[in-house]
């Protein structure tokens, strides 16, 4: 066991577990625990002893043992000291052990990954590539834990490739800011919304400009997000292409939360906003905005 795992739990005084946490149980009392435990019962022989000491160690670190086993199903095959290596090797690249639960419960494939062939080679990319410090590579990991499982040569070069043709310069910005941009498939989730735009009507050059100016519609789904805010653009705010080429961060907005509320209040005190106008400013700003414009329409009738 390291120093950063805080101590060692032991199902038997030979056999120890993988822990995060600080525990004086005694072993009697750990086994009771694990027959006990509300995943698994002692009638289910079908779950051997390392199993459940696995269950215990997720549950153990704030992880939800179920979703993880279901989520990566590898998890239940692999051993005790295979998964220890892995935590080892997150906290020796200044990942802390608090910051753990999120990072795996988000991405337990993490635990079963080979350090030598997908973990190193993603750390080496980050400080190589991208220029990311040390010191900085729990920044990034948190932002996007899905960059550790994310291939290197398959994924991670050929998005920044694309995306530096695009015009993205900045590679703190990527790193700190936008890291999930690195792990979206160029051919399936880039490309498709750049063509996407270039299909309402504005030209590649403006598209891109767009998207340079909000990252952020590379993450957008065109169903869900993109269709249906341009279609309450057009139909409702009667609005031009020229007004979302100036103002892409239009779709980051919540459609029923902020675009509508705040159109229709707007349309009721006769007021034509301009967008950024309408749906930037905060709540209280805005309530400002109708007030003042009440008061205007009294005074001067």
């Amino acid at each position: 066991m390291s120093a950063a795992l805080s101590s060692s739990l032991y199902i038997s005084p030979k056999k120890p577990s993988c822990p995060q946490q600080s525990l004086s149980t005694k072993p009697t009392t750990i086994k009771t625990t694990l027959h006990t435990h509300p995943l698994f019962t002692v009638a289910d022989q079908a779950v051997t002893l390392q199993m459940k000491e696995k269950i215990l160690c997720l549950e153990l670190m704030g992880i939800d043992s179920g979703k993880a086993l279901s989520l990566n199903p590898f998890l239940r095959s692999a051993s005790l000291d295979s998964v220890e290596s892995v935590l080892n090797f997150l906290q020796s690249k200044g990942i802390y052990p608090n910051d753990l639960p999120r990072i795996l419960g988000m991405c337990p494939k993490i635990l079963t990954s080979d350090i030598r062939t997908e973990l190193n080679p993603v750390f080496t990319f980050l400080s190589s590539d991208l220029h990311v410090p040390d010191n900085a590579f729990r920044r990034v990991i948190k932002k996007c834990p899905r960059l550790l499982i994310s291939s290197v040569e398959d994924q991670l070069k050929p998005a920044l490739f694309y995306l530096q043709r695009l015009g993205f310069k900045d590679l703190d910005a990527l790193a700190y800011q936008d890291p999930v941009l690195l792990v979206s498939s160029v051919e399936h989730t880039l490309i498709p919304k750049l063509r996407f735009l270039e299909s309402i009507g504005f030209t590649r050059s403006e598209a891109i400009g767009m998207i340079l100016r909000c990252p952020a519609l590379f993450t957008f789904s065109i169903e869900n997000n993109f269709k249906p805010k341009l279609d309450y653009f057009m139909c409702e705010i009667k609005g031009k292409l020229e007004n979302l080429k100036e103002f892409p961060q239009y779709f980051a907005f919540s459609l029923e939360k902020r675009i509508k509320p705040r159109h229709l209040e707007s349309i009721e005190r006769g007021l034509e906003l301009p967008l950024p106008l309408m749906l930037k400013s905060t709540d209280e700003e805005f309530a400002q905005l109708l007030l003042q414009t009440k008061q205007s329409s009294v005074v001067n009738a």
